[in-house]
């Protein structure tokens, strides 16, 4: 399978390049800027991509790649500061900005060099999207310009001769009017891809890959009945049939009726399914614990010590089989990377498991590629299209502290918003919405007394793949019916709030 590699150098949008490139069937993974050289050449990429960062390639310790990399005879293209640190590392000049004019930000009209392959068979001229306050004063010996916009002569660069392009505008975006066309141009003109990342492909080759690793062993699968989860067994169980095992741990921290309803998805699957009431054990251990780092971290603990006791139980269990997704992977870290939160079932994990390994056949898939994959195993729609829901569950949408009390109250909220959702005809139009519960409290009227309860916070976001999200503009009638509603059954509450942030800044969930 051919592969593109994308060098991590910090940037606000370097997830949206691997989903571009993924969106162009083409395979990639997004790496730590400081990949070691050897690590590049068994990797072996078709093409190589620098994204867009926050420092300046100028300062002392700003992050650079092994200079050996353009000595591969691979393709490179550089995004905003992958363009200026191209630039500078192979004999150009970045400098500051001098002027205010010089420096670009937002819908920037550009205009092009057809002749550079880069832009082969787009306008002469149309919008981009820049966000840079250095400037590429000189390019490298070997270079061109190949773009330009009014402030800026060096809106791209190109040395066609090594395959080496540059462009200070960010084509990920979907600001930019042909920034798709270019990514195109670049791995199929430039890089030669033929096109074969597809779901039927990489079903293929992770069950081939999952039958060689177990062999004869057993392995074991946390099963939630949410979508990453679902397509795993059902990838997992393709490879391997009877000797997976799989189990739904009903740790308290569900939402409404939700562990028979999972119970009842899988009775008829040809599955070996076991339910575990560890209720009591989740919300002990949570007692009194109000960070969201914490929560996370033992509630990934506590499903692996469940799994542990399962595996003892039932005996001679070697793998443990999780749904981890490539955006669980990269929120929770990646070197260098920051921790935006520890997903359970990634930072979470204690630092010892009594098995002999932990299998996590879609690290590498995006949210909207797992579906893709459930299709392809034949799953259910209703399955594939489960609204997400976290693995540490109610525990990260009760701000604060959890108790049995306020996780009944949010259970309460949540299955109101959901039904209200469903009886307005748009449960396919947003991609996840929930209750919250926030750990505020204020004064409020209600029967002509005075009340002093909890504020539920809404939250709907579309999304394609769970990176960056919008919010969803909801009918402000749903919303009322919705606020009338919680105030009104749910006894505890007294405000009901809609979040109106996307993300970033903010994320899907709370904690």
């Amino acid at each position: 399978m051919q592969k593109v590699l994308i060098l991590d150098f910090g940037g606000q949008y370097n997830q949206l390049i691997a989903r571009r490139v993924r969106e162009e069937h083409v395979y990639c993974e997004l790496r730590e800027h400081d990949m070691p050289l050897e690590e590049i050449r068994r990797f072996d990429p078709i093409g190589i991509i620098f994204t867009g960062g926050p420092g300046s390639v100028y300062l002392p310790g700003a992050p650079k790649p092994d200079p050996g990399i353009f000595t591969l005879g691979k393709p490179i293209l550089g995004i905003c500061y992958g363009c200026q640190l191209l630039a500078q590392m192979l004999g150009g000049r970045v400098i500051p900005a001098q002027a205010d004019s010089a420096r670009e930000y937002g819908k920037t009209d550009t205009v092009f060099d057809p002749g550079c392959a880069l832009f082969r068979g787009l306008p002469e001229e149309s919008v981009t999207w820049m966000s840079h306050g250095d400037y590429l004063a000189e390019a490298p010996a070997g270079f061109r310009l190949s773009a330009h916009s009014a402030a800026c002569p060096t809106a791209a660069i190109c040395d066609e001769a090594r395959r080496f392009y540059g462009v200070q505008f960010h084509p990920e975006v979907h600001h930019t009017a042909f920034g798709g066309a270019m990514l195109h141009n670049f791995l199929y003109e430039i890089c030669g891809a033929a096109g074969d990342w597809t779901m039927a492909s990489f079903r293929d080759q992770a069950v081939s890959a999952i039958r060689e690793k177990v062999g004869e062993g057993r392995a074991l699968l946390g099963l939630s009945g949410g979508v990453d989860s679902s397509v795993a067994a059902a990838l997992v169980a393709e490879a391997v049939g009877s000797r997976l095992q799989c189990v739904f741990v009903d740790h308290g921290l569900l939402r409404e009726g939700e562990g028979d309803q999972v119970e009842a998805a899988f009775a008829d699957r040809e599955l070996q399914f076991l339910r575990v009431d560890a209720r009591e054990r989740f919300l002990k251990r949570l007692a009194g614990v109000e960070e969201p780092e914490r929560k996370r971290k033992i509630i990934g603990e506590e499903f692996v010590r469940v799994f542990e006791e399962v595996g003892k139980a039932i005996g001679a269990v070697d793998y443990l089989v999780q749904g981890t997704i490539y955006p669980d992977v990269i929120e929770s870290g990646r070197g260098a990377a920051a921790v935006i939160k520890s997903h359970h079932n990634v930072g979470g994990l204690p630092a010892q498991v009594e098995f002999r390994e932990i299998l996590e056949p879609l690290r590498t898939l995006f949210k909207d590629e797992v579906r893709q994959l459930g299709r392809e195993l034949g799953l259910p729609e209703e399955l594939v299209s489960r609204q997400p829901f976290p693995g540490p569950g109610l525990a990260i949408r009760v701000i604060g502290a959890v108790t049995a009390e306020k996780l009944e109250l949010l259970r309460r909220a949540d299955a109101i918003f959901r039904e209200e959702i469903a009886a307005a005809g748009l449960a396919q139009h947003c991609s996840q919405y929930f209750a919250a519960l926030t750990n505020m409290r204020s004064v409020g009227v209600m029967g002509d007394g005075r009340s002093y309860d909890y504020a539920v916070a809404l939250r709907s976001v579309q999304t394609g793949d769970f990176m960056t999200a919008d919010w969803t503009r909801l009918p402000y009638e749903l919303l009322d019916r919705v606020s009338v509603r919680i105030v009104n059954e749910v006894r505890g509450v007294n405000r009901v709030f809609y979040d109106i942030t996307s993300k970033p800044p903010a994320t899907v969930e709370y904690e």
